[in-house]
């Protein structure tokens, strides 16, 4: 069987970036188990309620949702299970001491295979205020105007 090669994208969190201000991001390995690869593989996976911890040196994944896998038996996984997150020990206390400043979260960007093997990308982020999200919206809405202007101007 031919090796998977490039990026096969699996779950993304497109709200995570409205709702947070990324300020740092990291490529870091999941530990799973079979079924839990054979669910993503199938591109089943929600990372909206997840979230990134450090304890006791080890960076950990939580409130990740991969459903069961639909032709497994007694050996299915827990959906919301924690996993355990693959990165180098400088990566890992970088992130802690990060995180642990006000105001500061890890989360979970997206979920994808690189050359067979999952991967996620994390971030370290801040909260957004309300305030903050309004003139984001606003932004992107005032460029698409301005494009769609110029190509009406473009096309005549």
């Amino acid at each position: 069987m031919a090796k998977d090669t490039g990026r096969k994208l699996v779950a993304s969190n497109k709200k995570a970036r409205h709702d947070y201000l990324i300020e740092d991001v990291f490529e870091a390995g999941v530990v799973l188990t079979g079924t839990e690869v054979k669910a993503l593989r199938a591109g089943r996976a929600s990372l909206v309620d997840g979230w990134c911890e450090v304890e006791n040196g080890e960076a950990w994944l939580e409130g990740v949702h991969i459903p069961e896998y639909t032709q497994g038996t007694w050996t299915n996984h827990a959906p919301r299970r924690k996993r355990k997150l693959l990165l180098h020990r400088s990566e890992i206390d970088r992130l802690d001491m990060k995180a642990r400043a006000k105001g500061q979260t890890i989360i979970p960007l997206s979920l994808y295979f690189l050359d067979g093997r999952a991967k996620v990308e994390i971030a370290l982020a801040r909260g957004k205020r309300e305030y903050d999200k309004r003139q984001a919206l606003r932004e992107r809405q005032d460029n698409l105007e301005a494009h769609r202007a110029i190509r009406e101007k473009r096309d005549l």
